[in-house]
């Protein structure tokens, strides 16, 4: 029986498609701009992503919380794809890194506003035996979106002589289209006063579920090791491959969460969100090992498609396994803390893997990621074990 997808859901899909397309026309070729033009070195790059991406989880949960609050989230949601749109004007218009910094801090604050905020009214339209479907139908709209912006972004270099400034400027376009869907279709369920909280809510870790306080450690153990994607493009560079097949390669790793996402989605409603989500970073696990080993380009032809289902059992599944433990009018607060915790892995990784890369070698950063990735999955198969063990 095919599962309905309601209104919302499916306007919030075109968004993340419209506004995917818009970045990543601009993301596979932020580090070829950053080190060809502008002649920054690699640690200054990950340095870059990683204070970028902290600032915007840090934010995730300071918005979701508010809007957790007021129970309001349209506004929240408007708001933060405005300001991916309009960073993407700024990145245009850089000589210097710095502006580049500014400009995705503005697009990762965004990225903070919105998300804790549209995952909720995700949730909200989600029923206890389809989380992982709705999930993982918008992370599949998502991923076609990062799927359609980089082939787009090479006709564009293409027909306008390797002009990268203004394929910046066009990216502007689809950010405007997901705007004015938002405004004009998006509607959010009105809730009485007597429904809202009126106050923020608090997080008790002492009396979280242990289940739940589990996969927080390993969210985090794991986003310790999980680097900007931005050293796998370097990665396929120095393999030899040109920009365009570093591009093309990119394109490929998306179009494998699209085709993935859902149907990971709806395993996790029939075994269960954690299994799917702990087969996701023995994955990934795998994949980044084999990054760092590999040392012909050849290879990469399978590993980006296998990283690509990576995303699929992780991103939209752990929204999932973390609504088990949530109402709907706590969620942004949740989902916002969930996300600050693993930006704050996340800064360390790319820093860290930056250094790692220079200070070593670029193998060295991969198998950095792959090693507590599998200690991650390791921690999940003992505290299973010793479950099963307590139960018996």
């Amino acid at each position: 029986m095919q599962k309905k997808i309601p209104r919302n859901v499916f306007i919030l899909g075109l968004v993340s498609f419209f506004n995917d397309f818009a970045s990543e026309m601009i993301y596979p070729i932020i580090p070829l701009f950053l080190t060809s033009v502008l002649h920054t070195s690699i640690p200054v790059i990950g340095l870059i992503e990683g204070i970028a991406e902290a600032l915007a989880s840090i934010s995730k949960y300071v918005f979701g919380a508010i809007s957790d609050y007021f129970q309001k989230r349209k506004v929240f949601v408007v708001w933060g794809y405005s300001l991916g749109a309009i960073s993407k004007l700024l990145i245009g218009l850089a000589y210097t890194w710095p502006l580049v910094l500014f400009a995705r801090i503005i697009d990762r604050l965004g990225k903070g506003l919105r998300t804790a905020s549209r995952d909720s009214i995700l949730l909200e339209n989600t029923t206890p035996q389809d989380k992982g479907y709705i999930f993982g139908f918008h992370r599949a709209f998502d991923s076609l979106g990062a799927v359609v912006g980089p082939l787009v972004a090479l006709l564009t270099i293409y027909f306008l002589k390797n002009n990268i400034r203004l394929t910046f400027f066009i990216a502007f376009i689809p950010g405007v289209i997901a705007i004015t869907l938002l405004i004009l279709f998006l509607k959010e369920k009105k809730k009485s006063i007597a429904t809202r909280n009126q106050k923020f809510v608090k997080i008790d870790w002492k009396n979280l579920d242990p289940h739940l306080k589990i996969f927080l450690i390993v969210s985090f153990l794991f986003s310790l090791g999980n680097s900007s994607d931005t050293f796998l493009l370097l990665n396929a560079k120095n393999l030899g491959m040109t920009t365009t097949i570093v591009v093309l390669m990119y394109v490929l790793y998306n179009i494998s969460q699209t085709v993935f996402s859902t149907p990971a989605g709806l395993l996790a409603d029939k075994l269960g969100a954690k299994k799917v989500f702990m087969g996701g970073l023995f994955v990934f696990s795998l994949v980044y090992f084999f990054f760092g080993f590999v040392q012909s380009s050849l290879w990469l032809w399978f590993l980006f498609p296998l990283y690509g289902i990576y995303i699929a059992a992780t991103d939209g599944v752990s929204k999932s396994y973390i609504a088990e433990f949530i109402t709907a009018k706590e969620s942004g607060t949740y989902f916002g803390a969930y996300y600050t915790l693993t930006a704050v892995g996340a800064f360390f990784a790319s820093f860290i893997g930056g250094i790692l890369w220079s200070k070593l070698s670029p193998s060295a950063t991969f198998y950095f990621g792959s090693i507590l990735s599998f200690s991650a999955f390791m921690i999940f198969i003992i505290f299973q074990s010793k479950k099963i063990l307590v139960e018996q």
